[in-house]
């Protein structure tokens, strides 16, 4: 007997990063020495002093239920990171937790998207983003902002964009996967755009918030423009800064009425988020930031030494980033030299032949491009472009 899936699904495909993950295990499996590239997960441990909120948490038997939005120490300890960090306020009722931030942004786009709706993609984008906006029955719509204008995009470019059928305008600064940050004074800008289209909703996706060494301090979206502050979901969570990828503790703050109907998605689809995991959060948040300052050094040192290398390598051409642990190298003219049309060769190149594994830019919406995670070792990053250089060569 043979089974159809719904029509939604021909448009949506399976996340490209977890698929590069997937491979590199499978392959390390096989005997081979894979040193990966692809994944987004920081490889330090998550500090010990949130560990032992964790144990304390089951010892005191906080096993059962939550309320489907998050403990009220959670979403107080969110509260005070807000303000401490932000400088925002906002109420318990304006606060939503969730099971990874990943599933804030999607609630938001079922609560808010529908069929006939668009919303605003710049590209290079985190993988999901589209399919997200798809699931919710939408039409993304992208604006491309390649390395000659330093992945950002312009005033002009969302102006233009913009028509009555956008809903939402999805903003990641600092960007998974190009690491590129907006200034406040770029953010104040595009503010400027949207404060003439009342019926936008902006999502500013700030989970690499901490992992950030730009001269020009971070600023969020809604910290930036307080005018759009209604109309502004701003998405965090724990799993990036403070290396707690597998805890899936993510969170969301924005107008009332929006984040009640997230709520109501998220109490159909999944309920409360693990209990153990928010009392994690809890010291995360309110706890030592330490660990987030060193963890955020290594990432610096690992930067500097990977967007030199990518550049020395021919046909590579990589940006600095002011954050993230992710390099996006421009490689059209690796391509070329190796007769490559498309940069998914130049990824099956490197993994046949170097044994290293990376995404390809068409996965984010900009062909010609490859997205290398630097939250390994730097003996691993050292190891892999010997390997890359020899492959490139050959």
């Amino acid at each position: 007997m043979s089974l159809s899936v719904s029509q939604r699904m021909a448009a949506v495909r399976p996340s490209a990063t977890g698929a590069v993950l997937a491979l590199a295990t499978e392959l390390r499996a096989a005997g081979r020495d894979i040193i990966s590239l692809g994944a987004g997960e920081p490889d330090f441990d998550t500090p010990r002093h949130i560990k032992n909120a964790a144990i304390a948490a089951i010892d005191a038997g906080e096993t059962k239920y939550t309320p489907i939005d998050g403990t009220a120490e959670l979403k107080a300890a969110i509260q005070r990171k807000f303000v401490r960090d932000n400088q925002l306020d906002y109420a318990a009722a304006e606060i939503l937790v969730t099971s990874g931030a990943k599933q804030a942004l999607f609630n938001l786009c079922i609560a808010l998207l529908g069929p006939g709706d668009e919303a605003i993609i710049p590209a290079p984008y985190w993988v999901s983003y589209p399919d997200m906006v798809r699931l919710a029955g939408a039409e993304p719509v992208l604006i491309e902002a390649g390395i000659e204008q330093d992945f950002k995009i312009t005033p002009a470019q969302l102006s233009a964009a913009l028509t009555d059928k956008t809903k939402l305008f999805i903003l990641n600064s600092p960007s998974n996967p190009t690491g590129a940050s907006y200034t406040q004074t770029e953010l104040q800008a595009l503010g400027k755009v949207l404060e003439q289209h009342t019926g936008v909703v902006t999502a500013s996706d700030d989970i690499y918030e901490h992992i950030h060494w730009a001269d020009d301090p971070f600023v969020s979206f809604a910290t930036a423009c307080p005018t759009l502050h209604d109309r502004i979901v701003t998405t965090n969570g724990v799993s990036k800064a403070y290396a707690m990828t597998g805890w899936r503790i993510g969170y969301a703050a924005g107008p009332e009425a929006l984040i009640a109907a997230m709520k109501t998605v998220q109490s159909q689809s999944t309920s409360n988020p693990c209990s153990i995991s928010q009392a994690a959060a809890v010291a995360a948040l309110d706890g030592d930031q330490a660990p987030v300052t060193e963890m955020t050094t290594a990432y610096r040192a690992r930067h500097d030494y990977i967007v030199a290398a990518l550049n020395d390598l021919e046909g590579f051409e990589c940006r600095p980033g002011e954050g993230t642990f992710y390099a996006f190298p421009k490689v059209a003219g690796a391509m070329q030299l190796k007769g490559f049309a498309t940069d998914l060769e130049l990824v099956e190149l490197l993994l046949n032949e170097a044994d290293v594994a990376c995404v390809p830019g068409s996965a984010f919406g900009t062909p010609h491009y490859l997205r290398l995670s630097f939250a390994c070792s730097m003996d691993s990053l050292q190891e892999a472009v010997k390997r890359m250089k020899r492959a490139l060569a050959a």
